[in-house]
């Protein structure tokens, strides 16, 4: 996706949520950089005056070997990936110590150190589970604040423009963002009491009492197994 196009759909999603009542505001960003992050922090407080919730979603994907990953690669996933969820994580932190209550939400795996989940893309998968390893930390250090702080991960595999960089995935076998997105909802509407956990959607929405799984399908039309995630 072109930065224009990513404008379009942002104006877009923000047209969309104000027209079924709520409020939005997109701001550019990225979270590589200090300045910019704390300018969309103090951009959000002056739209909505508070921050009750941060997602930290933004994830940059090579799943290569060590001999085929850039160094110019290795340095954009651990710079998004891990920095990026330390920084935008402490840029927001005095206004969500304010909220009386907050959530920190990383889209990160449970942390699982087989081998086989490192020998394939050992890169990779040491920036994300860098996002788990602030979960696991700051979980505890701010517990007394009353922000929890969860992880998440999707059961199968989600059809996102990453999809192309996932081996032997095909929409016909995943699921769309709309289930991530509402097991997030689930999540960041409970007690902040509840943290420390690495929640997988699909068990989210469970407990939830969801039973009907099918309209995540993005391809309703098909029968084929679905594909389980990286990490489970």
């Amino acid at each position: 996706m072109t930065l224009n196009e990513a404008k379009t759909r942002h104006a877009q999603l923000v047209d969309e949520i104000r027209q079924r009542g709520g409020s939005a505001t997109a701001v550019q960003m990225d979270v590589r950089d200090e300045s910019q992050v704390q300018a969309a922090v103090d951009r959000a407080i002056e739209a909505f005056g508070r921050i009750d919730f941060l997602v930290n979603n933004a994830s940059a994907i090579s799943l290569t070997g060590t001999p085929a990953t850039p160094m110019k690669r290795f340095d954009l996933m651990h710079q998004v990936n891990v920095r990026g969820t330390f920084m935008c994580t402490q840029k927001c932190l005095p206004h969500l110590k304010q909220a009386g209550g907050a959530h920190v939400l990383n889209i990160a795996p449970p942390l699982n150190l087989a081998p086989r989940w490192f020998a394939p893309h050992v890169a990779y998968s040491m920036s994300k589970y860098g996002m788990s390893l602030c979960v696991l930390g700051m979980a505890e250090e701010f517990r007394a604040d009353r922000i929890a702080v969860n992880a998440l991960w999707p059961r199968t595999v989600i059809d996102t423009a990453a999809l192309t960089l996932v081996p032997g995935a095909d929409r016909s076998r995943c699921r769309t963002a709309s289930i991530v997105a509402d097991a997030a909802h689930v999540i960041l509407t409970s007690d902040p009491s509840r943290t420390g956990r690495f929640f997988i959607d699909e068990d989210v929405l469970r407990e939830a009492g969801v039973t009907d799984f099918s309209v995540y399908r993005a391809d309703p039309a098909s029968s084929e197994e679905l594909a389980v995630d990286l990490f489970l």
